[in-house]
């Protein structure tokens, strides 16, 4: 049975910290092996010069890569970030970013994944970012 962004959102409001879901993400597509989330734009969230802060764009992708891993495994089990790279590549200003979580190796206690951090308004890439989790459940 594939999962429902309804369920994939109680996954969300119920396992991140607050400053997480104060974040304001939203869960858009699933597919068995990958998760789109929606980062809505705030200027709580910019950075001096208007610009989107890169420590959003980052928690949004490890966010991402949890809704990912629960939607290819049917439920949220525990885990946690082994490691995170991203590499920032455009300003974000103004527009809402979508996060695109692929899981390219889902194992019993290990999990990774590629994410890209699309500038919705310019169509643009604003930031690619790979992530290893632990699965501990």
């Amino acid at each position: 049975m594939t999962m429902t962004t309804a369920e994939a959102g109680k996954i969300l409001d119920g396992n991140f910290a607050p400053w997480v879901l104060e974040l304001g993400l939203s869960v858009e597509a699933l597919g068995r092996d990958r998760a789109i989330l929606r980062l809505p734009w705030s200027e709580r969230l910019a950075r001096e010069g208007g610009a989107l802060s890169g420590q959003a764009l980052m928690a949004a992708a490890d966010t991402a890569t949890v809704i990912a891993v629960s939607a290819a495994r049917g439920g949220y089990v525990p885990m946690t970030t082994v490691q995170q790279s991203t590499s920032f590549q455009r300003a974000v200003t103004g527009s809402d970013v979508l996060i695109e979580a692929v899981l390219t190796k889902l194992g019993r206690r290990m999990a990774f994944a590629d994410i890209t951090l699309t500038d919705e308004g310019a169509g643009a890439l604003a930031a690619r970012a790979s992530t290893v989790y632990a699965l501990l459940g």
